[in-house]
């Protein structure tokens, strides 16, 4: 699994028109499952996302987690992040997970941050989104399950 996670002031998501979630600050989530992803690959991201000190402290510095500064966090499933642009002009998606695979991923991935304490809003699996948000930083960090070491 990867997650593209950006520290915004807010961010929203809509849908034919209807803003069906919404955050201040917070984190802006981008999740993309790839085939062979599992529960390890889930708890890892989670566990990162949730722990990731990227908010400043009192001296500026980037040493409190999402938790730590009363934020929340908004989650949007985006197959894209398992894009390969190594050869050619166009993306290939094959390392993407099947659609029922990913929408199960990515529901047990919002529920590990609930059980962790956050507040999560999500996007909709599958649809057409317009995500908007402002960038707080711009901060923005890659996780990737599978590089881990």
């Amino acid at each position: 699994m990867r997650a593209a996670v950006q520290r915004v002031r807010e961010a929203s998501v809509v849908v034919d028109g209807v803003t069906i979630a919404r955050i201040g600050t917070g984190l802006l989530v981008y999740v993309g499952c790839a085939r062979g992803d599992g529960e390890t690959d889930v708890h890892y991201l989670a566990e990162k996302t949730a722990g990731l000190r990227i908010f400043p402290d009192e001296v500026g510095k980037m040493n409190r987690s999402v938790a730590d500064v009363g934020g929340e966090v908004l989650a949007v499933s985006a197959f894209t992040l398992q894009a390969d642009a190594r050869k050619g002009r166009r993306p290939s998606f094959d390392a993407a997970a099947a659609p029922e695979e990913a929408v199960r991923l990515c529901e047990r991935y919002v529920q590990s941050l609930r059980a962790a304490g956050l507040n999560v809003a999500e996007g909709r699996f599958r649809a057409h989104m317009l995500v908007q948000s402002i960038n707080d930083g711009p901060i923005c960090v890659l996780l990737d399950s599978r590089r881990v070491v």
